[in-house]
């Protein structure tokens, strides 16, 4: 496995690579959205000095939203340049459901600035392979420009599961069924009540899609999280731990906190 990790800063702020990928830890959760939520504004800032309208693609889940917090309260982004997707939604949700991704992000962040469009998946369209092909034809037409993102406990980005990854895939959207550990994950963020709960199938951008981003920003806080954040970073990037492809990225930042960094110390101890 040889030495995967170089210690540049050592303060409040741990900063590492793994191969290409930037990773940063963090005080807390909150810290981590405040200073993510600051980095993502300043990209976007950078880009809009030389392009007309950003490209930007979400992610809906718990360990987002500290993130996106942050986002809302930053100055200075012309939101009304900026065109937004979101990466994946559960198959057969009632429409008002606040488990259906596209809610929780209009709730936290698509309702509460002026975006230029907003682009919903349809997980009630009533033919989902149509609704693939649309949003897919939506993403070739705007290139992402960045990605916010989350890493599974399973090691899934998007609800690329373990067994449905495909870091070749020729397409930009699939059906999926979600493996036991994707479903549980979500009665582990309180979302259901319990397992049987949990829709069984979603739409998601696939590997590809989420790559081929200009930049990559990945949030991934607290303890359920620890074991992802080791595997992505210290095992073989392979598909059947989705989250490595991350380390192939030019242009990827990884934020941990001080919970699910809680695994690297020995690992960082040899750098």
């Amino acid at each position: 496995m040889g030495k995967p990790f170089k210690n540049i800063i050592k303060s409040m702020l741990e900063q590492m690579f793994s191969d290409s990928l930037m990773v940063r830890v963090f005080t807390d959760r909150n810290e981590l959205g405040r200073n993510a939520g600051q980095q993502i504004a300043n990209k976007i800032r950078e880009l809009q000095k030389s392009k007309e309208v950003v490209n930007m693609i979400f992610a809906a889940a718990p360990s987002q939203s500290e993130t996106l917090d942050q986002l809302v309260k930053e100055s200075d982004i012309y939101w009304g340049r900026i065109n937004a997707f979101h990466m994946d939604e559960y198959v057969g949700l009632d429409d008002d459901s606040p488990q259906k991704f596209g809610n929780y992000l209009k709730d936290r962040l698509f309702g509460k600035v002026p975006f230029r469009t907003v682009n919903y998946l349809n997980g009630n369209a009533v033919d989902s392979q149509q609704e693939c092909i649309r949003y897919e034809n939506l993403l070739k037409r705007n290139p992402a420009d960045i990605v916010c993102m989350g890493i599974g406990e399973n090691t899934h980005i998007a609800f690329n599961d373990p067994h449905v990854s495909d870091f070749e895939d020729p397409k930009l959207l699939k059906i999926v069924d979600l493996d036991h550990a994707c479903r549980q994950q979500q009665v582990n963020d309180g979302c259901y009540e319990n397992i049987a709960a949990v829709p069984t199938h979603a739409i998601t951008l696939t590997v590809p899609a989420l790559s081929q981003s200009k930049y990559i920003f990945c949030m991934v806080p607290g303890k359920n999280k620890a074991r992802a954040a080791y595997l992505t970073l210290t095992e073989k990037v392979n598909e059947k731990i989705p989250s490595t492809i991350l380390r192939r990225h030019s242009n990827a930042i990884l934020f941990l906190d001080q919970d699910s960094a809680g695994m690297l110390p020995s690992v960082l101890n040899q750098s």
